[in-house]
C-alpha cells in the first residue's frame, strides 16, 4: 500500500505541472491561462527536458541493472548443470560399486570405520574438556 502512495508521489514529482497524458498531447493545469507567455512555454519544455533526461537515465541504469543480473544467473545456471554433471558422475562409480556383494562388504567396512572414528573423536573430545 505505501508503495503505491510512493509511486503516486514520484509520479506527482515527475508531472507536477500536468494534471496527465491526454491524446498524445499533455493537457494543461487550471494554472495556465490561455495567454501564456514565451517565456513561460520556454521554462515548462525546459522542464520537461530535463525530466526526459532523468528519465532516460534511471531506465539507463535500470537496463545495465537487468543485464549484470541476467549475466549473474547464466553463471549460477552454468555452475549448477556443472555440478550436476559431477554429482551424475559419483552416482554411477556408486551404482558400480554396489552391484557386486564384495565390494559392498568393503564399503560397509569402511563406512563403520568413518563412523567409529567420529565416536572416538568426538568422545575424546568431550573427555578434554570436562
Amino acid at each position: 500500500m505505501s508503495y503505491r502512495r510512493e509511486h503516486r508521489a514520484s509520479k506527482g514529482a515527475l508531472f507536477d505541472e500536468y494534471d496527465g497524458l491526454e491524446e498524445g498531447g499533455l493537457k494543461a493545469s487550471s494554472s495556465y491561462s490561455s495567454g501564456i507567455d514565451e517565456h513561460d512555454n520556454d521554462k515548462a519544455i525546459d522542464s520537461l527536458k530535463e525530466r526526459a533526461v532523468f528519465l532516460k537515465r534511471l531506465t539507463g541504469d535500470i537496463h545495465e541493472e537487468v543485464e549484470s543480473h541476467n549475466r549473474l544467473l547464466d553463471r549460477m545456471g552454468n555452475s549448477m548443470d556443472a555440478s550436476r554433471g559431477v554429482m551424475s558422475g559419483t552416482m554411477d562409480r556408486f551404482k558400480m560399486v554396489f552391484e557386486k556383494k564384495s565390494n559392498r562388504r568393503i564399503c560397509t567396512l569402511v563406512g563403520s570405520f568413518v563412523v567409529s572414528f567420529f565416536i572416538l573423536y568426538s568422545l575424546i573430545r568431550v573427555l578434554m574438556r570436562g
